[in-house]
């Protein structure tokens, strides 16, 4: 594509529905779906559009579609050759019904899933019992050959239910048949039903895993005891998180990631930090006592919250992995478009926009996911080029509950992860008090964002033990929820006793990890309080390193910005000059020539003509310039067509990336119509990449 900007780059999933193309003699077919036979229910539920669509896929390859619908696309085309199809019996029926089963249990299973550790889940009609399909329990014992289709052979009616419920009802559900991609929906069906959705463990991962809940549960315990009362926006109830990030690492390190981005709030955080991050416990110790901040850096007590940080570490497999936490304000998921233009940033300047070495990772709040407009802008934004990273992954602390307020009073939706739906990706709802579980969905999660490049949501239900933050009473508004509460085992209790009973752990051999953890911890607070060092932020070091906060004194004067004329010129050339090979709109041809007219003949400029001089001048000098906004290609007042498009409108051409010689690169991007997360986009760029000019242009 002549002059097409290559940071407008592919992500490797991309949705390709076709509508309104079946043959003639589908549609007849198809449109009379509705008047099928009661026994072909299932067929009356479907929407013809798509079953059309699906019958068109089909015909360009068969192995393209579900091979339930495989089987029924071929014996619909096998009717059609005028031979004279032999009458079902009983039993073929009854293996489709089967099927039908087996796909119903794909699309609903998950709202029967023990995904709840503290109370009983919202009741939802599912339509899995076995009449709705026209079955019974005289079939229990009958084998079908469906069973083969979950990677279990030809089975009784018994079995492939057993295996289903175990697969989609278990700790987790899973929901993902919305998506229109075969290959994804192949994908999981193979990676879930091939195993019931269960990873098998090690004794030596069990113990790792063991490990790291210990250490979250630990630390919590010890800030407890020793800052009674002070904030610290505890983790417990949800300790998985930290073996759920662990697992992110380790896997996605030997997918090919290098760095990982997190956007997260403040609970769990000073977790994250030191049994994930690596940050010194004596220098979390020392925030909680009270030290000074750095030059530089504003704040109270509360800033051990906000800080940013950034951390290098190594796998067990030797791989190296660069973690950064970004910076985190008071206003709910605020951080998150900001993380997207870091990884943007370092995406087209470290990787080459490779995808599938940096991954953006958002830690959302069940009620603020719900509840937070900027989540669906920054959705929306997720496949929008200048915008697109490959994929976030999200995972979602479910506390279900807000400040005080309850899940059902949050949301009109089912799950707090609607907004999933929109980009079709995966979701995996996942019971927090079974860390295998959840090391199970996040590690498939990795794998998904890395082998299809999109979005793949992780909630994690469980519980919030004490109320917003450690000074709160949650029994104001809750008193029965944190009755249940106060008498649930912690997750690491649970865990402990799974494993005793299989053998891996005893209970002194626990105890000893824990003792040794806690001395550990001592000695950091005891040299924390003995130092009481200052508080150090490390935090994008590496990419604002050379550089130093303004002084009042920098804006004493103006600076020289000026350019020598045969600068202006060059870049003015190119301005004026129109495409090769482009047949422009006539108007569009116009723009070139007042160009060059105002310029070379005139000798003037007007405001647009100015505002590129400027933009391309630095360029000359090796600096970058992002803009967008929405319209800002063309301009909202028709006036910096810094994009033109022939009358097709399959090429366009970007006049000042084209001044010859050396330069920099210049993007210009029109977003979506989004104030709040566009500009947080944009901040996020210009923080991963200082010596670049990024300006937002606000559409008021």
């Amino acid at each position: 594509m002549a002059g097409c900007d290559p940071d407008e780059f592919e992500i490797p999933y991309k949705v390709k529905y076709k509508a309104d193309t079946a043959v003639a003699g589908s549609r007849h077919f198809f449109g009379s779906l509705t008047s099928m036979p009661d026994r072909f229910s299932y067929l009356s539920n479907a929407n013809g559009a798509f079953v059309e669509s699906l019958y068109d896929t089909f015909r360009e390859d068969p192995n393209s579609v579900d091979p339930e619908w495989r089987r029924f696309f071929e014996g619909y085309e096998f009717s059609r050759t005028g031979l004279e199809a032999p009458v079902a019996d009983t039993t073929s029926l009854k293996e489709v019904a089967v099927s039908k089963l087996i796909n119903a249990y794909r699309a609903r299973g998950h709202l029967l899933s023990n995904t709840n550790p503290i109370r009983e889940r919202r009741k939802h009609k599912a339509d899995l019992e076995l009449s709705y399909f026209g079955l019974s329990d005289a079939d229990l014992l009958t084998e079908f050959d469906a069973g083969r289709e979950i990677k279990i052979g030809r089975t009784t009616l018994a079995n492939i239910l057993a295996h289903l419920q175990a697969t989609y009802c278990g700790s987790i559900g899973v929901e993902f048949m919305y998506s229109r991609h075969p290959q994804l929906r192949q994908w999981l069906y193979t990676e879930m039903e091939s195993n019931a959705n269960r990873s098998t463990f090690t004794p030596e991962e069990k113990q790792h895993i063991f490990e790291k809940i210990d250490q979250a549960a630990t630390f919590e315990n010890f800030l407890q005891t020793k800052y009674v009362g002070k904030k610290r926006f505890s983790l417990e109830g949800i300790e998985a998180l930290i073996p759920a990030l662990d697992t992110v690492i380790n896997t996605g390190a030997d997918l090919g990631l290098q760095e990982l981005i997190l956007g997260m709030a403040h609970r769990g955080r000073l977790n994250v930090l030191v049994n994930v991050f690596g940050k010194d416990y004596e220098q979390v110790f020392s925030e909680f006592e009270g030290t000074k901040l750095p030059t530089g850096v504003k704040g109270d007590g509360d800033v051990k919250y906000h800080l940013g940080h950034s951390a290098d570490v190594v796998t067990p497999n030797g791989k190296q992995m660069h973690l950064a936490l970004a910076a985190n304000p008071s206003h709910l998921e605020a951080v998150n478009p900001v993380v997207l233009g870091m990884v943007q940033a370092k995406l087209q300047n470290l990787y080459g926009t490779d995808i599938q070495k940096i991954v953006p990772i958002f830690i959302h709040g069940d009620a603020a996911l719900a509840g937070q407009g900027v989540n669906y802008e920054v959705v929306q934004m997720s496949n929008v080029p200048g915008y697109a990273n490959g994929g976030a992954l999200h995972i979602v602390l479910n506390n279900q509950i807000g400040f005080t307020t309850s899940y059902h009073e949050a949301r009109s939706s089912v799950y707090c992860t609607a907004l999933a739906k929109i980009t079709e990706s995966p979701v995996f709802h996942v019971n927090a008090d079974d860390p295998e579980a959840v090391v199970h969905a996040v590690r498939l999660a990795i794998r998904i964002r890395q082998e299809f490049g999109i979005d793949a949501y992780v909630d994690i239900l469980g519980y919030r033990r004490y109320g917003h933050n450690e000074g709160d009473e949650p029994r104001f508004t809750q008193p029965e929820l944190y009755a249940v509460i106060s008498g649930h085992d912690t997750v690491r209790t649970l865990y402990l006793n799974k494993l005793i009973s299989e053998g891996v752990l005893t209970e002194e051999s626990a105890e000893a990890l824990t003792t040794a953890f806690k001395d550990k911890l001592q000695k950091k607070l005891d040299s924390a309080r003995k130092k009481k060092a200052p508080v150090a932020v490390n935090y994008l070091k590496r990419l604002w390193e050379g550089l130093r906060p303004s002084k009042p004194s920098d804006f004493e004067k103006s600076i020289s910005t000026g350019v020598k004329v045969d600068q202006l010129t060059k870049v003015a050339k190119a301005l004026s000059k129109p495409p090769k090979d482009f047949k422009l709109y006539a108007k569009t041809q116009k723009i070139f020539e007042s160009r060059r007219s105002l310029f070379f003949e005139q000798q003037k400029v007007d405001w647009a003509m100015a505002e590129l001089l400027a933009y391309g001048t630095l360029l000359t000098e090796d600096n970058a310039v992002r803009l967008s906004g929405q319209d800002c290609q063309r301009g909202t007042f028709s006036h910096r067509h810094a994009v033109v498009k022939d009358e097709s409108e399959t090429r366009i051409y970007v006049p000042i990336n084209h001044i010859g010689g050396p330069q920099a690169k210049f993007q210009v991007y029109n977003s979506i119509l989004s104030e709040y997360a566009v500009l947080g986009f944009e901040y996020g760029y210009s923080l991963a990449k200082p010596n670049a000019l990024v300006i937002w242009e606000a559409q008021f």
